[in-house]
């Protein structure tokens, strides 16, 4: 019995021995999904000119493309991809209603091109970017450049469409050259991102009248940028190069940086208050979208290929110290541009510019899930709000490559 009893302790001894011996079991990783990206049809037409942005209606059954050189809006339907209407950017002594007040622009700014045309606001409008306000209601499209400014040096101007018609409403003039324009989550503000003088014009949106909205306030990253008798090409000179911005979830804050920095400024919205800015893992950013939960911020890094992932938080808590903020980073293809997230939070896609690639990453697992050919010089992206297409626009470069609209189906 005692001998018994002694193997027993024996036994038990060699089994601890042996589990204190091993090494501590792996994590398990993430959960991976599957994803195909399957190319439908290359839409091409006289219409799609140089093609910048796209974007799906918040139903999913329209989706709207913005030809810069075309300077025409473009509505398909998502259905059957049949252009359903064109909306010009063209605007003549009969349009004069859709100014207010005849306004021609804003905080007094100074025209230095355009003189002798008679009427300011009988232009044309190369469209840039959009994005939609009041529930998908409204869509707000910027204008590069009006057409007879040739060195982005005066007020542009940004329609707003009445997706109910697909019309255009109103016509607010802006800043010099503004690319992005970014809807607050609460529905008060949308910001208007001048890439042209490294300034940001706030506009008050609370209303559901168009003839309402109006500027409250422009914020100035650095200095502002003096563009009187500015030359050279404008997609370079142009100071900080404003692009990419966002809101914070609660819309308390609003987020900016430069492409020729590795800085994100944060300024408070009421106030217009500049809190601090952080230096980014990498150079260079471009576009910016916060994660379906608000917690997460996507940024695309333009030569340098990359995306990261990074947090509201850290951001916000070293805004003032200037402190540099970290996050998981990865390499997606030459040129990153646009980026796009699913409704669901779980895959990040990206517009990839020198590469003409489209990626889809799976963020939990931050690894490459898949990556498709498109035309040369990809630019803009949208995803369908139930993940079932994803566009890309091919702008083209020096007269080559570009104006080509490819849809993928998204498979998983």
């Amino acid at each position: 019995m005692i001998r018994s009893l002694l193997f027993s302790v024996l036994s038990a001894c060699v089994t601890l021995l042996l589990c204190l011996g091993q090494a501590p079991e792996a994590a398990a990783e993430p959960a991976q999904s599957h994803v195909q990206l399957k190319l439908l049809k290359n839409l091409r037409s006289s219409h799609i000119f140089s093609p910048k942005s796209a974007i799906f209606s918040l139903d999913g059954k329209k989706f709207y493309i913005n030809a810069l050189e075309g300077k025409e809006t473009l509505v398909y339907d998502s259905a059957s991809l049949e252009l359903l209407k064109v909306i010009p950017h063209t605007f003549a002594k009969d349009d004069a209603p859709l100014f207010l007040n005849g306004e021609t622009t804003l905080f007094d700014y100074t025209y230095h091109n355009c003189r002798g045309t008679g009427d300011r606001n009988q232009f044309s409008g190369k469209p840039v970017e959009c994005t939609f306000t009041h529930n998908g209601r409204y869509l707000w499209v910027s204008y590069y450049r009006r057409e007879c400014d040739h060195n982005a040096s005066s007020p542009s101007a940004l329609a707003i469409i009445d997706t109910s018609s697909d019309s255009i409403v109103r016509v607010m003039p802006t800043a010099p050259l503004p690319k992005m324009v970014c809807a607050s989550p609460d529905g008060k503000y949308l910001a208007v991102t001048n890439w042209g003088d490294n300034t940001v014009g706030l506009i008050n949106i609370n209303s559901e009248n168009p003839m309402d909205f109006h500027y409250e306030r422009l914020l100035v990253v650095g200095s502002k940028l003096n563009v009187a008798g500015i030359t050279g090409n404008r997609d370079n000179v142009c100071g900080l190069c404003l692009r990419g911005t966002v809101f914070t979830a609660d819309g308390r804050h609003l987020l900016v940086a430069g492409m020729k920095s590795a800085s994100l400024h944060v300024f408070e919205v009421e106030s217009g208050k500049h809190l601090g800015s952080v230096r980014l893992p990498v150079a260079n950013p471009r576009h910016f979208v916060r994660s379906p939960d608000g917690q997460k911020l996507y940024v695309s890094f333009n030569v340098p290929g990359k995306v990261a992932e990074l947090t509201m938080d850290e951001i916000l808590n070293k805004a003032k110290s200037k402190g540099a903020v970290s996050g998981r980073v990865l390499t997606v293809g030459s040129g990153a541009r646009t980026v796009a997230v699913s409704n669901d939070g779980r895959h990040l896609y990206a517009a990839c510019n020198k590469s003409s690639s489209l990626t889809c990453i799976d963020i939990p697992s931050w690894r490459i899930l898949a990556t498709a050919r498109v035309a040369p010089y990809a630019v803009g992206l949208a995803v369908h709000p139930e993940e079932k297409l994803a566009l890309v626009t091919s702008q083209g470069r020096n007269g080559q490559g570009g104006n080509n609209v490819a849809v993928f189906a998204i498979e998983q």
